[in-house]
């Protein structure tokens, strides 16, 4: 079982301080693992197994357990005053106004509070008025490279090529049976989109949603808009409306299926209104929805470092350069970068294609070109690095 180092040690980092902890993220991306590896690490550190109450809620068995009185009536019941208590609610969404029983928790204070969500919903409403500034949300991703790497035991190229395709879904990277890999992918695919956004958004057209999904899944790196995808999709015999595509791209976002990167105005220093890029949270979505073809390479390469920069804790947008772009603009506090992405740089007119915008931004912030390419190339401080060692360096 891979231990996932960077979320493990944001969980250490919160144990027992007064607020409740958040695991979001994409059904099967490891929300459930990390908190039962969090859980074995407190018994390592002395805590008793009486002191742990860890509840599946989407175990058949808790399901009495998803009406808030009753949850909160179960916990109470094996709560004494003498000892502190871990409480583990996975897949609290599953829980109608789940918030009452939870404020109520938190409350105690022999009580340290962990919650997994596979929908941001659980992050707004009256769960935000009721515990504003008292929870910590922890956003969880499938496996980085470095992870599927150390999953799989692979060669990097080979395991590149693998994770290319198949994504980081963790269980996945044990499926070595095409056709099993394909039937697994598309049963979470099938259950986010039918239990995490079908349902609870009570959307009839489920045809129109899939046909979002595959026109931004291959669209990943396009300038997009609502208004773009609707006439799009009109012309080929699907009528909408951009409303329509806005409700349903915040929903895909809700639902961790989808992450949006907004245009940001380098030199005039602010973010615009008009047109952004989405990405898909995983390769393997992408080729459950349009199979194997692998056109717009450089574009798949993008989706995988926009994730990677999400894991390293970063605010990304599309850096806008006068007339030409940057791939994405990152910032941290007062740590910023910009980074373009690249299939290969070996030629002298894409090298300068995407060497260009990055020079026009005269600020002093780091900038890189990653790609393909084993031959380091560079520039007026630009440095080109191999992707496969930037995936490799793993989160900070």
């Amino acid at each position: 079982m891979i231990q996932r180092d960077n979320y493990m040690e944001k969980l250490k980092r919160w144990k027992d301080k007064q607020v409740i902890k958040v695991v979001t993220g994409v059904r099967r991306c490891g929300k459930s693992t990390l908190l039962k590896q969090y859980k074995e690490y407190l018994l390592g550190q002395g805590i008793k197994e009486e002191q742990c109450i860890f509840l599946l809620l989407d175990d058949l068995q808790n399901e009495a357990l998803r009406e808030y009185h009753r949850l909160y009536e179960y916990i109470t019941e094996r709560l004494t005053k003498e000892q502190r208590y871990y409480i583990f609610l996975d897949e609290i969404q599953l829980v109608p106004e789940f918030q009452k029983a939870v404020d109520s928790l938190y409350l105690k204070e022999n009580v340290d509070i962990y919650m997994t969500g596979s929908n941001a919903y659980i992050l707004s409403g009256e769960l935000a008025t009721l515990l504003s500034g008292r929870y910590v949300e922890i956003s969880m991703l499938p496996f980085s490279f470095r992870e599927y790497v150390e999953a799989t035991g692979l060669e990097k190229k080979q395991a590149f090529q693998n994770y290319f395709l198949r994504g980081g879904f963790p269980y996945a990277s044990r499926i070595e049976e095409e056709e099993a890999y394909q039937e697994y992918i598309a049963g979470i695919f099938h259950t986010v989109l039918l239990k995490d956004i079908v349902d609870r958004k009570k959307i009839a057209d489920v045809k129109l949603l899939e046909s979002i999904l595959c026109f931004l899944a291959d669209n990943i790196g396009n300038m997009v808009s609502s208004k773009k995808i609707a006439d799009t999709l009109t012309s080929m015999g699907r009528k909408t409306t951009s409303v329509t595509v806005d409700n349903y791209l915040k929903t895909l976002q809700e639902a961790f299926v989808l992450y949006e990167a907004e245009r940001y105005d380098v030199k005039g220093k602010q973010f615009l209104q008009s047109l952004g890029k989405y990405y898909l949270v995983d390769m393997g979505f992408r080729t459950h929805l349009l199979g194997t073809k692998l056109r717009d390479f450089g574009h798949v390469l993008e989706n995988i470092v926009y994730l990677e920069l999400l894991r390293r804790g970063y605010r990304i947008s599309v850096g806008k350069v006068e007339t030409e772009e940057v791939n994405f603009m990152v910032q941290k506090g007062d740590e910023k970068a910009y980074y373009q992405v690249a299939a290969t740089v070996l030629d002298p007119a894409t090298f300068e294609r995407e060497i260009r915008p990055l020079k026009k931004i005269t600020d002093n912030y780091p900038k890189f070109i990653l790609s393909m390419d084993e031959i380091p190339l560079g520039e007026d401080g630009i440095n080109q690095i191999n992707i496969y060692d930037f995936l490799m360096e793993g989160e900070s």
